[in-house]
């Protein structure tokens, strides 16, 4: 195949196309795109507007012979089948499972030179690494040589920590690519993406004002000499001594357990299972004869730090007794920093409220609207814009017309400057003249007999 010089322009498919972050990566590498795939009838209309394409909707219903030829595919496959968010179905998924098989009918047909993929990183690890070597295998089979690897958006100077699966193939061995190593930093600032006070933020809600000040009124009442735990406090464990350990619960039938306390030291003295079970935290009511390690641990840590400081929370856990569970939780997940919630990124999830320094921005999922950061300094969520420059999608023109819509897309999207960064790296070493050295014996002797025809 005749070797592409060191400025010719390629040409690419942006399969699941989404947003358009591997659109905006190569064609920003001077590179074209002559073909785009996607479903969502909202996203392919943006995806017009915002790059002059107009994207087909259903891959399923792509006819190979009708897609341009190409030199890179370029794929972020829909990752629900595989994300640990997810149920974790894979090739069974019936909505996604089957996806795959036409990114390999357009591999068979075209033969690309270059491929370029993303996913999450529970791809790798799905089945026991079996979903994976099954792609792997699929890819090499269709003529590539591939190799995988794992980067995150902080690793290249953007303040998002949000590690992804990439996987990148060349039909005549990979050779001298190398994965980018990216320039880690201690510099990162999640401000660096921020506006001040933004008209069109959305501003905490009083009820979200009251959470953080009850928690940040517990971590001025603690003592300043003993560091914060790492680990998620669970207010509900306070005053609690139900057996957890060698048993659950759920696997006694919550009966036998008048002489404990439940939640916030509830009496479960004269209660029926049911009324036991109700007074019990809710993630102790797991159907299972067991706890995972991970929860017995951080129970008995809740119930050690409450013996420690018992005079202190009792005064104060009445601030929070009447919280929906999830606000109920604090993970502090900046040590060492100022104590002070206010000064942080905050994140609402379902497994509690999230501190983080500002050095990185939480991983960016597709949310709902609560689950954007939160820039509790200016008491407020994250901006569409702000997310977009997060993903270093923050030239992008057009983006969904509702906040619900555009931070799901956002948190869908792949990292441009993560796609860039390897795009350059592969086409680095696709310009590279393959020798005796960079060629796996196998190639080595096809490339010898097909000299010598």
């Amino acid at each position: 195949m005749k070797q592409k010089s060191q400025f010719e322009k390629l040409r690419f498919i942006d399969l699941f196309a989404g947003l358009g972050g591997f659109h905006q990566a190569l064609a920003s590498l001077g590179h074209q795109c002559v073909f785009a795939c996607e479903i969502d009838p909202q996203l392919s209309s943006l995806y017009e507007l915002n790059f002059g394409i107009r994207p087909h909707l259903d891959i399923r219903t792509a006819d190979p012979q009708a897609i341009p030829e190409h030199d890179v595919l370029c794929a972020g496959f829909p990752c629900q089948n595989y994300s640990k968010a997810g149920e974790q179905l894979g090739f069974n998924c019936p909505r996604w499972g089957d996806l795959i098989e036409y990114i390999i009918a357009i591999l068979d047909f075209h033969k690309p030179r270059l491929l370029i993929m993303e996913n999450v990183p529970n791809l790798m690890r799905h089945e026991g690494g079996r979903t994976w070597e099954n792609i792997r295998q699929r890819l090499i089979n269709a003529g590539y040589d591939v190799s995988e690897s794992k980067l995150s958006p902080d690793m290249f100077g953007v303040p998002q920590i949000r590690e992804r699966a990439f996987i990148v193939g060349r039909r005549e061995g990979l050779g001298l690519f190398k994965w980018p190593v990216g320039f880690p930093s201690e510099q990162l600032s999640i401000k660096a993406v921020l506006d001040e006070y933004p008209a069109e933020a959305r501003y905490l809600e009083p009820h979200f004002v009251e959470y953080l000040d009850a928690w940040q009124d517990l971590l001025d009442r603690l003592p300043k000499e003993e560091p914060l735990p790492t680990w998620p406090i669970w207010a509900m464990e306070f005053g609690a001594n139900y057996p957890y350990v060698d048993r659950t619960p759920y696997s006694s039938n919550y009966k036998g357990f008048g002489q404990y306390t439940g939640a916030f030291g509830q009496s479960l003295s004269w209660k029926l299972s049911d009324q036991v079970k109700e007074l019990l935290p809710s993630y102790a009511r797991d159907q299972t004869e067991h706890f995972p390690g991970w929860k017995i641990e951080f129970i008995r840590k809740n119930r050690e730090f409450y013996q420690r400081h018992k005079a202190t929370i009792d005064a104060w856990l009445p601030r929070i007794r009447g919280f929906a569970p999830s606000f109920q939780k604090l993970e502090w997940n900046c040590k060492g920093s100022e104590r002070n919630i206010w000064s942080h990124v905050i994140q609402f999830r379902a497994s509690g409220i999230r501190v983080k320094s500002t050095r990185r921005a939480p991983s960016l999922i597709a949310m709902t609207s609560s689950q954007v950061p939160v820039i509790a300094w200016e008491r407020r969520f994250m901006t569409e814009r702000e997310c977009s420059r997060l993903q270093s999608m923050g030239e992008l023109h057009h983006l969904p017309g509702t906040k619900s819509s555009a931070f799901k897309a956002l948190g869908n999207a792949v990292n441009v400057t993560v796609v860039r960064e390897i795009a350059a790296a592969l086409f680095t070493a696709d310009r590279t003249p393959p020798t005796c050295s960079t060629l796996r014996p196998e190639e080595f002797e096809k490339k010898a007999l097909s000299d010598a025809a």
